[in-house]
């Protein structure tokens, strides 16, 4: 069980990408040797990570996985019907595909899975990726380069298929077409869905800055960090004297919190010198207008060491004053003794106790 978890674990990290602002991804597993809790095929489809629906062999039918999901059978009332037939086509097909493949490694028994990842995504500067690629055993198998409508085989065993996958141009041409276009289009279809659903949560970012000092260079790095913030759409940016500044720039990955909500964080090196022309620009759905965070100006050490001599010559006087108490009371104590030592002692420890 754990096998297979981890290798679909290794898919998964294969078919994302930290960098895209939405994406719509489809993951397909057909295994040699069910098991229970392990169907034989399964499909999973997912939003930006989150899990939107699923399918496999024993109930044989495509199900959502999210409320908002449900909006689609307005539009097309036989979405969830029309998904589940096809998906029983495609199980039959890549059950096929599995036994194949095991033919050609020569290996008829044991458990052995095949997997197959597509998607797209849709980046913060508009621009889009589309991918689709094939696993077995957790290794890449065959990767679809859309550009050049062929496919790439990493592994020598998938060399048969390679060849008669390049020579059907009209199947990569369509390919291509889905990548590019279709599921774009369903990308911001189920965005939409879910918006309407969202509409009423936001967090705004908490903002917060912030420094440290380079011992080699005395260069300063600036870190600002978004924290509990909804809806995931996020346009955060270092901007120099108003300009969007990428140089010595990095960025975190956009990470979800357990409370539903995100975090994110960037960072700049600059030299200090230069402190006061740089701000972290963020713009959110929550906020009625951007944020510009001014970065951290240090400390002065004058008013630390201002504050130092006067809390020195308030404890000397303290003291001073201190001393000269016991003096006096120490006079007083031996002139008491000296002129009537006997009832004047006794009296003085007794006013002590008091």
């Amino acid at each position: 069980m754990e096998l297979w978890r981890a290798l679909l674990g290794l898919l998964y990290l294969l078919g994302c990408s930290g960098s895209s602002q939405h994406s719509l991804q489809y993951q397909y597993v057909v295994v040699s040797e069910p098991s229970e809790g392990l169907p034989q095929f399964f499909m999973m489809g997912y939003l930006d990570g989150q899990l939107i629906t699923y399918y496999d062999s024993q109930k044989k039918e495509k199900i959502p996985k999210v409320s908002w999901m449900k909006e689609v059978e307005k539009d097309d009332p036989d979405y969830w019907k029309d998904g589940s037939n096809i998906l029983r086509a495609t199980e039959q097909v890549l059950q096929e595909d599995l036994r194949n493949v095991q033919h050609r490694y020569k290996q008829y028994r044991g458990f052995h899975i095949w997997q197959t990842a597509y998607g797209c995504e849709l980046r913060g500067n508009r621009s889009i990726r589309g991918y689709s690629q094939y696993g077995y055993d957790g290794r890449s198998f065959l990767i679809f380069n859309k550009d050049t409508l062929s496919w790439v085989a990493p592994d020598p065993q998938a060399q048969i298929t390679k060849m008669n996958w390049d020579a059907n141009l009209r199947w990569s041409q369509r390919n291509k077409l889905y990548l590019e276009e279709e599921c774009i289009e369903w990308l911001k279809k189920y965005l939409s869905y879910r918006r309407k659903e969202m509409l009423p949560w936001t967090e705004p970012p908490v903002v917060t800055m912030t420094r440290r000092t380079e011992v080699e260079d005395g260069m300063e790095t600036h870190i600002c960090r978004l924290d509990g913030f909804y809806p995931r759409e996020i346009d955060a940016s270092w901007r120099r004297d108003g300009e969007v500044w990428l140089e010595e720039t990095f960025h975190g990955s956009l990470v979800p919190n357990a409370d539903g909500t995100y975090h994110y964080w960037l960072s700049i090196q600059i030299d200090p010198k230069e402190r006061g022309r740089y701000r972290c620009h963020v713009e959110h759905d929550s906020l009625q207008e951007p944020l510009d965070m001014a970065l951290k100006e240090p400390k002065s050490n004058l008013g630390i060491l201002i504050g130092c001599v006067v809390a020195a010559l308030v404890l000397a006087s303290v003291f001073a004053g201190i001393l000269v108490f016991f003096n006096k009371s120490l006079d007083g104590y031996k002139a008491a003794t000296t002129s009537d030592e006997g009832s004047n002692h006794s009296d003085w420890g007794k006013n002590q106790a008091i």
